[in-house]
């Protein structure tokens, strides 16, 4: 998809979309492959970075009874959380330096763990970590003052980027609100062979009349901006797949776990 291509919401909404987004779709859980290219249609994006906990040996039994709580808790020690590896790190102030858009951040400036993560809208790990962890990483982490999360714009397929864009023209505090029910409808609209109409139908519940609706998608500023995040995430920081996340500017491709984010915030506190 390049800038030129004003008529997004038809094209790139339309049934004949279907084949190419489902093989984004797999990408997205393949092997991480070439470095992003510059436009969302030919970006390919990718996760595979799953990590496992690792458990210690249960101690063996005492001689002498004890009570059963007690044996319980002997016999089930916590889980010893593995850290994800870090693929390199990059500059935090260049990190944050003023994109194309206005950054859409949650909790306090000055937060010890500043996370920045690059998604796209119809990857299926970025689903499952929005759904599945953020929501407890937010709660225990970000309200209590100890992490600044920032989300960028990573749009590896045309829909993806209609669904960025819709975000962005949601009313003022709203766009993590819409980020969070696109990704809870993720496979209602992402391969809906009307995606064009699916989205509309999500859109009106989060307050958009169909002309609201069409003036965003027909927004070609906001379109090109978007783009402009990508592809500064994928030139500067070297973004090849997604979630892609940067804590304190070290470098994590793949979906985690509330317990592989939390021990990977713990370690930089």
């Amino acid at each position: 998809m390049s800038a030129s291509q004003t008529s997004l919401p038809k094209r790139l909404l339309s049934g004949v979309a279907v084949a190419a987004l489902a093989m984004a779709l797999a990408a997205c859980s393949d092997e991480k492959k070439e470095a992003a290219s510059t436009t969302p249609a030919e970006t390919t994006a990718s996760t595979d970075a799953t990590t496992t906990a690792s458990t210690s040996q249960a101690p063996a039994a005492a001689s002498v009874a004890k009570p059963a709580t007690e044996v319980a808790q002997a016999s089930t020690p916590a889980a010893k959380v593995e850290l994800p590896k870090s693929e390199g790190s990059v500059d935090m102030a260049k990190l944050l330096e003023p994109g194309a858009l206005p950054e859409m951040a949650l909790g306090e400036a000055n937060a010890p763990v500043t996370i920045v993560e690059y998604m796209s809208m119809t990857c299926p790990h970025c689903a499952n970590f929005h759904n599945d962890t953020f929501d407890a990483i937010k709660a225990k982490y970000i309200d209590s003052g100890k992490v600044r999360f920032i989300v960028r714009e990573f749009p590896f397929d045309p829909r993806a980027a209609a669904a960025f864009m819709l975000a962005r023209c949601a009313p003022e505090g709203q766009y993590f609100p819409m980020v969070s029910m696109l990704f809870k409808q993720q496979e209602q609209w992402a391969a809906a062979q009307n995606g064009r109409d699916a989205l509309l139908q999500l859109s009106k519940l989060a307050g958009f009349t169909q002309e609201s609706f069409e003036a965003c998608l027909t927004n070609q500023k906001l379109l090109d901006d978007v783009n402009a995040v990508m592809q500064r995430g994928a030139k500067e920081f070297g973004v090849k797949s997604t979630p892609t996340f940067f804590v304190n500017g070290e470098h994590y491709s793949g979906d985690m776990s509330v317990d592989v984010m939390s021990a990977l915030i713990d370690s930089k506190l």
